[in-house]
């Protein structure tokens, strides 16, 4: 058994339902993050809604190239730095502002086929071309998606240069199913958007407690999540008696269930893990400077290659939703397993 039995001293947000018996993996989520656009920062959110594609709005964009190739931080590390927002209207998302320091916010209306953007004199020059459909490639994937019109290609070149060419921003097209790999989902449909082949990806605090340890030794700085770039971060449950979580138990665990808070709906999320995650050099970029050092690779390689992925150096879970789409996830919502080996 991977965990030991001492009584976790972390506080759990808000009030969790009674709990009379632990299962044998015990945890909270600790925060929750949304990815608007594929390999720019992320959101931390207090709650999110579970949809078939993962979190919502979660890599709904993508940058592409003139080409329509997927664009990441593996080829323009500067997109760390470009920081999403995603602006309600009431309880729905109105539009997606991105910002990048020396830049005017760009504003991009979910609603509309229409992009708008500020510039630095204010909000008074309007793109009003048309988006328009076009076909993208994420991975070996083709897919349908729209095209944000000229104002977006001109922010996203300015700010991440030309090397590559003119630059596009895209949102997926909800109409079209791109499935997970049925390799990996168990019989289980999974669908995405922009994600790199699974719908919710999860880690844990005590998995990065474990990598910043190890990096220290070094005389290395620590590192945060941001890096892992992780949907749902598990943290150590307050629940009497539960074992604390370990270094890499999401690995280990079978279907996650995600209790409702006392004040909320008693409806329950589940989630199958189905993949560890293979990490790229992105974990690498400093998301506040976008500068690549190999030293988070470089101590993963001595603890973390994994034979379920041929070696490749793993952290986290991809995980698919089981039941619950539409339902909310909380911060400080109990997280319940079994264990597998």
């Amino acid at each position: 058994m991977t965990s030991s039995f001492q009584p976790s001293t972390s506080q759990a947000q808000g009030a969790a339902l009674p709990i009379h018996s632990p299962a044998e993996f015990e945890a909270c989520i600790a925060a929750l993050w949304v990815f608007p656009v594929k390999s720019c920062a992320g959101i931390s959110v207090p709650h999110a809604v579970l949809t078939p594609t993962g979190l919502a709005h979660d890599r709904a964009w993508m940058v592409v190239d003139a080409d329509g190739e997927m664009v990441t931080q593996r080829e323009l590390p500067r997109m760390a730095l470009i920081q999403p927002e995603l602006v309600h209207a009431g309880v729905s998302v109105a539009e997606l502002v991105l910002h990048a320091s020396g830049m005017a916010a760009l504003h991009v209306p979910l609603s509309a086929v229409q992009a708008h953007t500020q510039v630095a004199a204010g909000p008074l020059t309007h793109d009003l071309s048309e988006a328009h459909a076009i076909c993208v490639r994420v991975w070996d994937d083709q897919v349908p998606a729209f095209d944000m019109g000229p104002a977006a290609s001109n922010w996203l070149t300015e700010f991440l240069g030309c090397s590559l060419g003119p630059l596009r921003l895209v949102r997926f097209d909800q109409k079209h199913q791109r499935p997970s790999s049925a390799k990996w989902t168990q019989g289980l449909q999974a669908l995405n958007q922009f994600s790199d082949g699974f719908p919710v990806l999860v880690a844990s605090t005590a998995s990065l407690d474990e990598l910043n340890a190890r990096l220290q030794t070094k005389g290395e700085a620590a590192v945060d999540m941001r890096r892992f770039r992780a949907n749902v971060v598990l943290g150590h449950s307050d629940v009497p008696h539960a074992n604390e979580v370990m270094p890499h138990d999401e690995d280990r665990i079978s279907t996650l269930t995600l209790h409702a808070l006392a004040d909320t709906p008693r409806d329950t999320v589940q989630l199958q893990p189905v993949k560890p995650c293979p990490r790229c050099p992105i974990p690498n970029i400093d998301p506040d400077s976008a500068q690549s050092h190999s030293v988070v690779s470089d101590t993963l390689q001595a603890y973390r290659q994994d034979p379920r992925v041929n070696g490749a150096l793993t952290f986290g879970m991809n995980c698919v939703p089981v039941s619950g789409v539409g339902q909310v996830l909380r911060v400080g919502q109990r997280v319940s397993a079994d264990w597998v080996f």
